[in-house]
């Protein structure tokens, strides 16, 4: 059986990852959050060591790892705030275990050299969760895209509006030193997507930038792309909040509707048993979105694009509130 232990049990994604872990037929040994509304965990590991002091935390497997205890982990799942996921990934290295980092990896590309340096120190290796990469329709696309007369440049929109209340904007995800922003936050596996499908980045441009959404273009190897990113409900297209839809996911290609939604929320098993058999993504597949995304948020917006998401005007202060072509019609 392998041993797991987890950070970040009370957030919002740590219920996927324990769910992927009790698939996998792995135990879980610890979990460790400064918050104890951990009740999840009875439904899976009832029996887990459960610490709010991540120091404790550390000393705990440390203990099981220098006694050659059979509970001393093989892998540490790290499901905290973006900001700590560089330093709990060296956490999970340094008691000798392999990683699974939920994305974003870091906030920032440096920090990646520096985990790639304890990998080789600790004979280690840190994997991240690019879900999206394992759905079929989408390596597909990938296959269909590689094997395309190389002057053929599909025109690409990606559009992601998914509602989030007050209480973003006071937690550490309003706070872009410690989420990296919306593009960041909920924008970095898109961006992965992107350039694993579509290659390199040649240029970028930032039309928009707010707390709540960001837009901007990309010229990408093989396609040209614009995007959108908001949690603002009021980008949603019409009725979608009337009809229980708090999210509207949208990738096309030439116009043709891509299907990529399934891939939320009902793939971190899957990342977790590919892993398990040798495959997974480390940290050479991460740092090209991330360095990419660094680079976006900060860099000077464009006021005037040539090239620009259809609902830039909308969403722009002082730009005008309706455009025919955004949101687009209910079938």
């Amino acid at each position: 059986m392998t041993n797991f232990a987890l950070i970040g049990a009370a957030g919002y994604i740590a219920p996927r990852h324990l769910k992927a872990i009790h698939a996998v037929g792995g135990k879980l040994i610890a979990a460790a959050d400064p918050k104890d509304s951990v009740g999840v965990l009875d439904q899976y590991f009832p029996t887990a060591s459960f610490f709010t002091e991540i120091e404790r935390f550390d000393r705990f497997l440390e203990r099981l790892r220098r006694e050659g205890s059979s509970d001393r982990i093989d892998y540490l799942s790290v499901c905290s705030p973006n900001y700590l996921h560089d330093a709990h990934t060296r956490l999970g290295l340094r008691v000798r275990a392999h990683v699974v980092c939920e994305k974003p990896l870091t906030i920032t590309p440096w920090n990646i050299d520096a985990l790639a340096e304890l990998e080789a120190e600790y004979e280690r290796r840190v994997y991240t969760v690019l879900q999206l990469r394992l759905l079929p329709s989408l390596r597909e696309l990938k296959e269909r895209i590689a094997a395309s007369p190389p002057d053929k440049r599909p025109q690409v929109q990606l559009s992601y509006v998914t509602r989030r209340g007050p209480w973003y904007q006071i937690s550490w995800k309003g706070d872009a030193a410690k989420s990296g922003g919306v593009a960041m936050n909920i924008g970095i596996h898109f961006f992965d997507l992107l350039l694993w499908i579509f290659g390199g980045c040649r240029r970028y441009e930032l039309h928009l930038s707010e707390p709540t959404k960001m837009a901007g273009m990309l010229e990408l190897e093989h396609a040209d792309v614009t995007w959108l990113l908001s949690i603002d409900s009021d980008d949603l297209p019409a009725g979608y909040m009337d009809s229980g839809r708090p999210a509207f996911r949208s990738l096309t290609m030439d116009g043709e509707e891509l299907e990529f939604s399934s891939g939320f929320t009902e793939l971190h098993t899957e990342v977790y048993r590919d892993i398990l058999a040798g495959g997974g993504y480390g940290l050479d597949d991460a740092r090209p979105s991330v360095e990419l995304v660094h680079n976006i948020r900060t860099s000077e917006v464009v006021v005037s694009p040539a090239l620009a998401h259809p609902a830039l005007a909308r969403t722009r202060k002082g730009g005008p509130q309706v455009v025919p072509s955004w949101p687009p019609p209910e079938e």
